[in-house]
């Protein structure tokens, strides 16, 4: 039986119990003749389907009755949505809906969604006592949070706390119905994008001292429990790792931090904050945070490019925009401070970072434009050993005469491949080369 199979099997099993549930506790709500005295007296199927993400995570998290009540409540919109139709009978005495079911009617869902006040229902009916208790599910060192497995949405502060919709994280509905990773993707809700390379260490040509110093950020992702609980630094180490990559453009910023990830079997997401900084109030801290919370259990690798479009060096505040701008600031280097993970921020010049936020880095990492040997290195592994480039292309001259940084090489090539194919050459010549290498170099202002 494959993942998703059990996950169907353990899931159609706890469905007809919440229907059981949500049954007994209509009944006692408008009394009903003979309906049960407690919802809890309708007792949970057993564990017994070891393959499903579901009971294994209903095992780890010892979850109680309650739990697993709010957790299927939060999936059954994904899975079955009719099961909550109960919730739209009227309240005939004011010809609406009950105001104790909760609930809220989505754009293009036609189905009832729940709220914190549906949970709240179905769970305490209206015993305050319980009502009281239950909120406890949604407290931010609860597991439900502390795992971003669900949590209610924040609400306008008019709006009463538990008139939040119930949702559940795509991380979670993914493993309890495919039983498949959820990777998420560039959006106007998560302003990152998942990064990768075809390449490999041998590809990047970078000096002996960025390499060390880029080790050490794979070390801490293999060691860093080791280093904080075994050797007891736990308490004056946090267990995340801040790293500033700085340098011109092209020199490998992007590849080494996609490299790293790739070593270490860590997810590496990028997120460009000279595109998700806003002008408007608030919005810049609501496009991160949901970055930050998808990655808060998941150890990506965090990669911050154009970071001096949010970092760069704070003037004196003579406004209410310079105020809120400096609390935008704050925000993010709080969620940095306090994400586990490793982040990196990029930028082309360290000084247009502002000297108090580089110092709360572990380690600073500078990729200068390549000598003239890692040019030459840089030009050869474009080769790859297909003989791409024609017997009359100086390599050694190439190296040597022009500055280029790798990413400025690969365009080289990339645009005299272009050439030579609409000029039907087997190979690319040095004249190409140098077509080529003077378009680049326009690029950047320069002239051959």
């Amino acid at each position: 039986m494959n993942r998703r199979q059990a996950n169907a099997r353990a899931l159609e099993s706890e469905l007809a119990w919440f229907n059981h549930v949500l049954e007994t506790r209509i009944g006692i709500y408008f009394q009903h003749d003979g309906a049960a005295d407690s919802i809890h007296d309708v007792l949970p199927p057993p564990l017994t389907e070891s393959g499903s993400f579901y009971h294994r995570l209903v095992h780890e998290q010892h979850m109680s009755m309650d739990e697993r009540i709010v957790l299927l409540l939060a999936l059954i919109p994904h899975i079955r949505p009719q099961v909550l139709d109960t919730f739209f009978i009227q309240n005939k005495n004011f010809d609406r809906g009950f105001t104790e079911f909760g609930g809220l009617k989505g754009h293009t869902h036609s189905g009832f969604l729940p709220t914190g006040e549906t949970a709240a229902f179905i769970l305490a009916g209206d015993d305050l006592e319980k009502r009281f208790d239950i909120q406890a599910l949604y407290d931010p060192d609860h597991f439900f949070a502390r795992k971003t497995i669900l949590r209610l949405e924040p609400v306008e502060k008019t709006e009463p706390f538990l008139s939040g919709a119930l949702t559940i994280s795509a991380e979670y509905l993914s493993k309890l119905t495919t039983g498949l990773d959820h990777k998420p993707d560039y959006n106007i809700h998560f302003p990152a994008k998942l990064i990768t390379t075809q390449l490999d260490w041998k590809d990047l040509v970078l000096s002996p001292e960025a390499m060390a110093d880029v080790s050490h950020i794979a070390t801490w992702l293999q060691h860093g429990p080791t280093i904080r609980n075994h050797w007891g630094l736990g308490k004056v180490i946090k267990p995340g790792y801040r790293c500033l990559f700085y340098g011109p453009p092209g020199t490998g910023k992007t590849l080494t931090a996609t490299l790293v990830g790739k070593t270490t079997g860590v997810d590496v997401y990028r997120i460009d904050l000279s595109k998700v900084v806003s002008k408007y109030i608030g919005e810049t801290e609501k496009n991160l945070a949901g970055v930050f919370d998808q990655a808060v259990n998941k150890n990506w690798i965090l990669f911050f490019d154009e970071a001096d479009a949010l970092f760069g060096k704070r003037t004196q505040t003579s406004s209410a925009h310079d105020r809120y701008a400096n609390q935008e600031v704050s925000y993010l280097l709080q969620r940095i401070e306090d994400y586990p993970g490793v982040v990196i921020l990029a930028t082309n010049l360290k000084d247009n970072i502002d000297e108090a936020f580089a110092r709360r880095f572990q380690s600073t990492v500078y990729f200068p434009i390549p000598d003239a040997d890692q040019r030459l290195q840089l030009w050869r592994n474009m080769d790859n050993g297909k003989r791409i480039f024609a017997d009359d292309v100086d390599l050694h001259r190439l190296a040597t005469d022009y500055e280029l940084s790798g990413g400025a090489v690969a365009n080289v090539v990339c645009y005299s491949a272009i050439l030579a194919m609409e000029q039907n050459h087997d190979a690319i010549t040095q004249n190409l080369v140098q077509n080529a290498i003077a378009k680049e170099l326009r690029k950047e202002g320069k002239t051959i």
